[in-house]
């Protein structure tokens, strides 16, 4: 008889675990593109045709821009205003790149596929793995569910949004909030993530009945900026003589 002695070996685990990361990865897919529908709608309603509205999904695929693109368009804001909220709220779509660049690998041929997929959910997903090998499939598969089901979402949304009138009635001007609020939430456990959430929230309602269509966006984004100052200010403060 032969005795057992110590954990199993990692090795064995790793088909279990990694078709759990991609189960998650397609959850997230599907939770996400399901809200494409609104985007649709709302791309619609604010003066885009079905195809645009396509057109600007599948090439932009970056959510929080493309609704603040037509968020800006739909309340009368300058084609200027729509594509600065848009590219500064992608901007961080590159920061998150710096991040997943490091575990990805990928070669010059994958380099534009791999930024075009780096967004919010793929690289909330990859992180969250504790090794590289996880968090290369977590990035894959939920980049690509994201994307299939997103652009199928928003093209629903687009022929169904004169049928459905205006989106707001029904709650869809909320519906992407609602989900990037989702998102948000179970990373809120910092004091800083905290401070940062509530000082955004309190910047743009303030801002919001006075401001032009998509200022409030560029001003709540300092929120983050003027959080990750003050500790280090305290911290000086404490150690100055």
């Amino acid at each position: 008889m032969t005795r057992q002695s110590g954990p199993a070996p990692e090795g064995s685990a790793r088909p279990d675990r990694h078709r759990a990361v991609q189960r998650q990865a397609w959850s997230v897919g599907l939770a996400t593109g399901a809200y494409g529908v609104s985007f649709g709608a709302l791309s619609v309603a604010s003066g885009l045709d079905v195809w645009q509205t396509v057109a600007l999904s599948a090439l932009m695929f970056t959510g929080g821009s493309q609704f603040a693109f037509v968020g800006v368009i739909g309340a009368g804001g300058s084609g200027l205003a729509a594509i600065a909220t848009a590219t500064l709220l992608g901007i961080r779509n590159g920061l998150y790149g710096l991040q997943v660049s490091e575990f990805l690998g990928v070669r010059r041929a994958q380099r534009a596929i791999a930024a075009h997929l780096t967004i919010d959910e793929s690289t909330a997903v990859a992180i969250s793995q504790d090794h590289d090998h996880p968090r290369r499939i977590g990035f894959w598969h939920t980049g690509v569910a994201v994307y299939i089901f997103w652009n199928l979402f928003t093209f629903v949304g687009a022929v169904v949004g004169n049928a459905l009138g205006d989106p707001r009635r029904w709650g869809l001007d909320g519906a992407a909030a609602a989900a990037f609020v989702a998102l948000l939430w179970p990373r809120l456990r910092s004091r800083d993530a905290g401070a940062t959430a509530a000082l955004a929230v309190l910047v743009t309602v303030l801002v919001v009945p006075r401001a032009p269509a998509g200022i409030p966006v560029l001003v709540a984004a300092l929120a983050a900026l003027v959080v990750g100052l003050w500790p280090r200010r305290t911290a000086r403060s404490e150690v100055a003589p």
